[in-house]
């Protein structure tokens, strides 16, 4: 009984991770079907949000009552550009790219954000440069690597890939899924990837900035409730000046209602809460590694429920920005156990350097002048150092 259950508590991360991948691929095919049967990608994004302002709300307002910081203007401008990056800029420019191309090939592309996200970092200065060092030079390759894949994947389509799943629909399986399987064109292509790369800038724009945030507003159920509050008011806006008929925010009990809610309770809302748990116990390292786990299960579940075309370019690209993924993050990897070496090798070194300050202390108590002096000269050689 011991035995199962340590196991069941080391399983509890991978098992709580897979979990999510599968409610994140059920988000994008669910989308996928909404967008094609005619609903706005700017009011999915406003229903989105709604609902997830609904859910994470009243987590925020008991669990963080206690902790939650002053709000001040720099804050409220802070939250207000990322509400701007995340739930407009990211989520309307993602589901036009899944809209022309298709929820395998915007998963696959979206696997670029961690080395966009380096590349940003290193441009703020938040990240430092050291070619010497492999763990950097591994970032800087995958980094490559992952544009590489990401260009390969807009540039070339490829020919059409024969699935045997896919080959057993018959002509009444086509015509119910005419419209998501209809073979997209070149322009469509294109356009899609461009779109999904704007998203993913603007999603790695948000982790910037939200690094910055969070130091100062350190209410993260908070922080995500206003992000996605003040995204819904501003995709409300967006969506007016946009498209102002008034007969596509109707939505009744449908695919539409579903997509909406799913994609607020799930993605934006539990799937985060859960995340940040794993993150929690096992850093962000390994939350992020299966990230190409949700391109697999699209790619099944697209091909069986959409019976979407998959195109050798698509295959070919995804394979090369996850070898680039891998690298960047086990750059990362190396980064963070090195900062933890340093810093377990660092708390001796300090203690020491304590227990020499009480000693000199209690010496200068009974020391003449001589001494005093001395003394001082010691403690400003090691106030230098430690800056060093």
């Amino acid at each position: 009984m011991a035995f199962c259950g340590g196991f069941l508590e080391k399983a509890k991360p991978y098992i709580a991770m897979i979990s999510l991948q599968f409610g994140y691929a059920g988000m994008n095919v669910l989308t996928k079907v909404s967008l094609n049967g005619g609903m706005s990608h700017y009011v999915l994004v406003v229903y989105r949000h709604a609902f997830a302002t609904v859910a994470i709300a009243p987590l925020a307002l008991i669990l963080e009552r206690k902790v939650r910081p002053k709000m001040t203007r720099s804050i409220f401008f802070q939250i207000f550009v990322l509400a701007l990056l995340g739930p407009v800029i990211d989520q309307n420019f993602y589901y036009l790219g899944l809209k022309y191309t298709g929820p395998t090939f915007a998963c696959a592309m979206s696997n670029i954000l961690p080395a966009m996200t380096f590349v940003m970092a290193v441009i703020f200065r938040m990240e430092k440069i050291e070619l010497k060092k492999v763990r950097c030079q591994a970032k800087i390759l995958g980094t490559v690597v992952t544009v590489a894949g990401a260009m390969l994947m807009t540039l070339y389509k490829g020919p059409l890939m024969e699935l045997a799943w896919t080959n057993r629909h018959g002509s009444g399986g086509a015509a119910a899924a005419d419209a998501p399987a209809a073979a997209v064109d070149a322009k469509e292509w294109f356009l899609g990837s461009v779109f999904v790369i704007i998203a993913t800038l603007a999603w790695a724009g948000l982790f910037i900035l939200q690094t910055h945030t969070i130091k100062q507003y350190s209410a993260q159920l908070s922080l995500t409730t206003l992000i996605c509050f003040v995204g819904a008011l501003q995709a409300v806006v967006v969506t007016l000046v946009m498209d102002r008929r008034p007969s596509i925010w109707a939505i009744g009990f449908d695919m539409n209602l579903l997509a909406a809610a799913y994609a607020g309770i799930v993605t934006s809302s539990l799937a985060y809460y859960v995340q940040g748990l794993v993150i929690q116990k096992t850093g962000p390292v390994f939350a992020s590694a299966f990230s190409p786990l949700m391109m697999i299960i699209v790619a099944v579940m697209g091909s069986f429920i959409l019976s979407e075309k998959i195109y050798l370019g698509g295959v070919l690209g995804g394979v090369v920005i996850v070898v680039g993924l891998y690298a960047v993050l086990w750059g990362k990897h190396k980064e963070t156990q090195e900062k933890e070496a340093d810093a377990k090798t660092a708390l001796p070194v300090a203690a020491a350097s304590a227990k020499g300050d009480v000693a000199a202390t209690m010496e200068i108590t009974g020391a003449g002048d001589e001494n005093v002096a001395g003394v001082r000269s010691f403690s400003n050689g090691r106030g230098g150092g430690s800056a060093v």
